[in-house]
């Protein structure tokens, strides 16, 4: 993996926005709703949890735009996945899987109507906001430690999450999956392959893609 492994520039900014819009018309669903306090398809998650966990970034991404730029070092998306985070190789059961549910329940605590509300919100600012950042601006979450992220590496990040737990969350309450343009998965579908690698190996995963006969039993990137 090289240090280039990421989409810069208007397309994944355009791709997040659209991602996003596609994702809270998921959440505004009446079968969410309905499903609100009921376990989902990931283990230890209800789905009030979930739709929690999945906007809570996009919810705290107009403020870190408003805030002054920050003066921790900028880390690569690659440094991002192979040495900040440690939720990527944490099983369900690890202290961090448990804070990230918490935290997905803490943001939806106030209900559905309460949190679409909130992220309808949020997006609406960040339709002006994201396009009008400059082309170089870094962004951090306050709990990460002293380092920060590029904002398109940042979005890459937050557009995989949404595609992903899109359809955790459709499959949670028996609705298909919402379908995203060539634009929105090509990079996610990209980074989940470098991730991939990372977790397999070269080899298991061209096997994974390539050879039924000689696949893996998992090529799962996270």
């Amino acid at each position: 993996m090289t240090e280039t492994w990421n989409w810069r520039g208007g397309r994944i900014r355009e791709a997040f926005l659209e991602a996003a819009d596609t994702v809270a018309e998921l959440l505004a669903e009446p079968a969410v709703a309905a499903a609100w306090d009921e376990p989902s398809v990931l283990k230890d998650f209800g789905v009030r949890g979930l739709a929690g966990h999945m906007f809570w970034q996009e919810l705290a991404l107009p403020g870190m735009l408003a805030a002054p730029v920050p003066t921790e070092p900028v880390v690569s998306l690659r440094a991002y996945y192979l040495e900040k985070v440690i939720w990527l190789d944490a099983g369900a059961d690890a202290p961090v899987s448990a804070r990230i549910r918490q935290g997905g329940e803490a943001t939806a605590a106030d209900g559905h109507t309460a949190l679409h509300a909130r992220v309808r919100e949020a997006l609406g600012r960040l339709r002006t906001d994201v396009p009008g950042a400059p082309a170089v601006r870094s962004v951090r979450v306050s709990s990460w430690g002293d380092w920060s992220l590029e904002l398109d590496d940042f979005l890459l990040t937050r557009l995989m999450e949404l595609v992903v737990h899109a359809d955790d969350l459709a499959c949670s309450v028996g609705l298909p999956t919402p379908r995203f343009p060539e634009h929105v998965t090509a990079p996610v579908v990209e980074l989940l392959a470098r991730l991939a690698v990372r977790r397999h190996g070269v080899v298991d995963v061209v096997r994974g893609l390539a050879r039924a006969e000689r696949a893996p039993a998992s090529i799962a990137a996270i």
